[in-house]
């Protein structure tokens, strides 16, 4: 089957942002998200899960173990299992990515408290 936003499973998520579930396996989870400027996720890690992001769409900010990246549309960033992390969009536009879990993140998603 092909797979599309038109065609996926839909959820909101954080403050606004959007996501579709283009594929989702136990070993494996591929979703296509968008995040209005402005916004941030909250600082979390996975015990299991390795995850890839893809930038389609303007230029994400990372925050990994305390370290800040940018990350440009056609560009990629892998975060490793046990990672502090989060994805923030710092600019004046909405962003648009992939993110690829290699194990699926459902159930390994944990939360930091500040």
């Amino acid at each position: 089957m092909i797979h599309s936003k038109e065609n996926s499973e839909h959820y909101t998520w954080g403050s606004q942002c959007d996501s579709w579930i283009l594929k989702n396996t136990q070993g494996l989870s591929i979703k296509q998200e968008k995040m209005p400027a402005g916004i941030s996720e909250k600082l979390h890690y996975h015990k299991v899960a390795e995850q890839f992001f893809y930038m389609l769409k303007g230029e994400a900010v990372f925050y990994i173990n305390e370290e800040k990246f940018f990350v440009n549309q056609g560009e990629s960033i892998s975060i490793e299992p046990g990672s502090r992390h989060f994805i923030t969009n710092e600019s004046a536009e909405e962003i648009e990515f992939l993110v690829i879990s290699n194990p699926s993140t459902d159930h390994d998603r944990i939360e930091i408290k500040e």
